[in-house]
């Protein structure tokens, strides 16, 4: 529930962004300043960091005193803040070279090489308060306490807000308040963190302890870890890049379509990956592998459950969304229809997105993190070459970012299912009985889901109506599709026995 706050914010931002800002290029400069400190977010504020630092701290709850633990955490957070300080300080001075190596096509395009490049050095410090953020969500999180580093993501919507509708009227260069106003919001995370953490006792003691052997272990597992399950976000890294030398404003059509399939991937992907992770690693440290098994084939019938009609419906209604959610002022007819097609394309690597988040933490809970790792890098290497042979022929034709979508969501279907074939050959993944049965009725569910959206929505005049009727509408048909998906399922036999955790968690 805090995730979905933080989501339906994120919404609000990006309507403010585009109504006030629109599509061009100084909204492209901005983005690509902004998705190099978000990409970084994702990376460790939503589950990455902790998949490399909850297992580590299970394993001390479970097999050490309090004592102990506290001195972990004294050790760790000191040492891991005097690094991304350096880290962040060297972002800075890189500035350039970074807006250079992420967005090459921007050099030369009257001042938005020098724009984006000024702006990541006010957005690059919120990597070291995002870092700490995440470091204090994951003590949270491995004490059961999930609401408060759920709902700090939110901070972040309400500091661009803010600067979007107060700050940028007073700058000369009105974009560059949205970069002041992601730096504001590391600030208020972390802040946010410590009320939570002094009332529980776990509040650390910053120590520099790079030479503790527990210290160097967590730092070595951080790298991996986090590539395993964030090849998604350095694909869309190189989605940017190679938009960059697209037509103007791809780089924009291709955020706001990402923007909505995080929404699904945000509230029900990461929530599900952060709550599955603890469990996984305490069953893993208690040597349960059947409670283990059943807790990844309980997860993944959940991501098939939830991701496949949120894959249909974004799909379906791809076009609606966008001209009810965005199509204002500076937004114009045109945007909608562009950062449509790259929805379309991007929504059918949905399942894959979320799927990611849960095989992954069946490695790195117990300890592999050579595997996601490995398949992360094949994943990254099949985007490259998809977008090499799909892009080109589709530039022309205005088609280019829409085909950047699809070859993200392409590797990462390939990445799930590397990732799953993997689980399964190692015996750590025993599917349960029933799932023919359970494919088949989702089957049934999604074919008549999509035939109703297609069908009865496709010929409507969503670009001519008000913004009034246009969310009407839309909020119509999402009830009634969510009404018969479930519907159709339970006239299959499907019930909440099929699904329950009780076994699994």
């Amino acid at each position: 529930m805090m995730t979905l706050v933080s989501r339906i914010l994120g919404f609000i931002r990006d309507m403010v962004i585009a109504r006030y800002f629109g599509a061009d290029a100084a909204t492209d400069a901005f983005f690509v300043a902004f998705r190099i400190p978000n990409f970084l977010r994702r990376l460790f504020a939503e589950g990455s960091f902790a998949q490399a630092f909850v297992p580590m701290l299970s394993d001390y709850r479970e097999n050490s005193d309090r004592a102990g633990m506290k001195l972990f955490l004294d050790r760790a957070s000191g040492s891991l803040a005097l690094i991304v300080l350096l880290a962040s300080l060297a972002g800075v001075i890189a500035a350039p070279l970074l807006i250079l190596i992420f967005a090459p096509g921007f050099l030369g395009q009257d001042g938005q090489f020098d724009l984006s490049s000024a702006m990541l050095r006010i957005t690059f410090p919120y990597l070291f308060f995002v870092t700490l953020t995440a470091f204090a969500g994951g003590i949270l999180n491995a004490h059961g306490r999930f609401a408060i580093p759920a709902i700090t993501p939110a901070l972040l919507n309400v500091s661009m807000i803010a600067a979007a509708l107060w700050l940028a009227p007073q700058l000369p260069v009105p974009v560059t308040a949205l970069a002041w106003g992601v730096l504001l919001a590391g600030i208020a995370q972390l802040a946010l963190q410590i009320p939570a953490l002094m009332a529980a006792g776990l509040l650390p003691r910053p120590r520099v302890a790079l030479a503790d052997a527990d210290v160097r272990r967590l730092l070595k597992r951080m790298a991996p870890a986090i590539f395993g399950v964030s090849v998604t976000q350095v694909n869309l890294l190189v989605d940017t890049l190679i938009a960059s030398f697209l037509m103007s404003g791809s780089v924009s059509w291709l955020y706001y379509s990402d923007r909505l399939v995080e929404f699904p991937l945000g509230i029900f992907g990461v929530a599900m990956g952060t709550a599955i992770l603890p469990q996984l690693a305490k069953k893993h440290a208690r040597k349960d592998a059947a409670g283990f098994s059943h807790a990844l084939d309980w997860g993944l019938r959940w991501v098939l459950l939830i991701g496949l009609p949120a894959t249909v419906g974004l799909m379906a209604l791809a076009e609606p969304l966008m001209s009810t959610l965005f199509q204002y002022d500076e937004f114009g007819s045109r945007d909608v229809t562009m950062a449509g097609r790259s929805l379309m394309t991007y929504s059918t690597g949905l399942v894959g997105f979320i799927a990611v988040k849960i095989l992954a933490s069946g490695f790195n809970a117990r300890h592999d993190l050579g595997t996601p790792v490995r398949h992360g890098v094949y994943s990254m290497v099949a985007n490259l070459v998809f977008s090499l042979l799909l892009v080109i022929p589709s530039a022309g034709v205005g088609y280019g970012h829409a085909a950047l979508a699809l070859s993200t969501a392409l590797a990462a279907l390939l990445n799930a299912g590397l990732l799953l074939h993997a689980l399964l050959k190692d015996g750590v993944f025993q599917p349960r009985a029933g799932w023919l049965a359970f494919l088949a009725r989702l089957l049934v569910a999604n074919v008549g889901l999509g035939v109703l959206l297609v069908h009865f929505t496709a010929g409507l005049p969503w670009q001519t109506w008000s913004a009034h009727e246009r969310v009407a509408w839309l909020m119509v048909w999402v009830g009634v599709g969510g009404a018969v998906y479930f519907a159709t399922l339970g006239a299959c036999g499907l019930r909440r026995s099929h699904l329950s955790s009780k076994e699994a968690i």
